[in-house]
């Protein structure tokens, strides 16, 4: 399996391994947490399968926005496009595209090692702008799942006229509604992340990817730090 494929799917793979919950419980309270971890491993494993799949994904935000999410096998790749911002992860680097009024550049990062779990930070700047990715939902999953005191409950919706499954998380943190379609891909968010308010929802879901979904924008100007940070 090429090296970034290993390092994304032991990032979900150690999110589902971290979800199951358990403890004594009374009968009642019992059903509902094993109910709670039985669904939200579901959700993390569907995460998880979509790894391992080509897609493109086109999300609507707020004010008329867009956000896209695409991913490719043979090899691996990835790319997270938002209003003024790009970040694609391949075999040869990350690179990470901001855009300045008329000006966008593109700075070349070492792609995450095979032995390592991308860090979630690395879609920070993402979230910022509105596009929660797969990532991070993951992280928010696994945070409600251990949460005792969180309250989780589960719907189903049609999202890009996929089926999806939905869990509204109430906690003492930030509450959050996501869904995730049944191929894996994240059907919508709406919540409280790191204090800002984000809101998604996909308008559009194709089994395959453009070619140059994973090219830098065109006219952009590059820092290659590869070999600094190597």
């Amino acid at each position: 399996m090429p090296a970034a494929s290993t390092t994304l799917r032991i990032l979900a793979v150690s999110v589902i391994a971290s979800l199951t919950v358990t403890g004594c419980q009374t009968l009642d309270d019992a059903g509902r947490a094993i109910g709670r971890s039985d669904l939200v491993n579901d959700l993390a494993a569907r995460l998880d399968r979509a790894l391992t799949l080509t897609y493109s994904a086109e999300y609507q935000l707020p004010a008329g926005q867009t956000a896209t999410i695409a991913q490719a096998q043979d090899p691996v790749r990835s790319a997270y496009t938002w209003p003024g911002g790009k970040l694609t992860v391949t075999q040869d680097a990350t690179a990470r595209c901001e855009t300045g009024g008329s000006r966008t550049v593109c700075t070349l990062e070492a792609p995450p090692a095979a032995n390592a779990k991308p860090s979630v930070t690395l879609f920070t700047e993402a979230k910022k702008r509105g596009l929660v990715t797969p990532p991070v939902v993951m992280q928010l999953l696994t945070a409600a799942a251990l949460d005792p005191e969180a309250v989780i409950e589960q719907s189903d919706t049609t999202l890009a006229g996929r089926h999806a499954t939905c869990v509204d998380v109430q906690q003492s943190g930030d509450d959050f509604t996501a869904c995730v379609t049944t191929e894996g891909a994240l059907g919508s968010f709406t919540g409280q992340v790191d204090g800002a308010r984000v809101e998604l929802a996909l308008t559009e879901y194709q089994e395959a990817v453009a070619g140059d979904a994973f090219e830098l924008p065109p006219g952009a100007g590059v820092v290659d730090r590869r070999t600094a940070t190597s």
